[in-house]
């Protein structure tokens, strides 16, 4: 899935689980060690979430698929 664009439904997708799970974008990052910026721009569709923290958010929660190295 390189360079593949992360839909708005796959995004849509996240923000409803979190919401069915009663969770925040802060909670989520807090609980994965993320910057919560990071996470609103990846659920938000500003980030390409290829590389870094922004592909480790996006991955976490669910809208891409990938590996995240440790």
């Amino acid at each position: 899935m390189p360079n593949t664009p992360i839909t708005e439904q796959a995004r849509q997708k996240a923000r409803e689980e979190l919401e069915r799970k009663g969770q925040t974008a802060k909670g989520f990052a807090d609980l994965h060690e993320l910057n919560p910026s990071t996470v609103y721009a990846v659920l938000s569709g500003q980030s390409h979430c290829r590389r870094g923290e922004a592909h480790r958010a996006a991955v976490l929660l669910g809208i891409k698929d990938g590996v995240i190295a440790q």
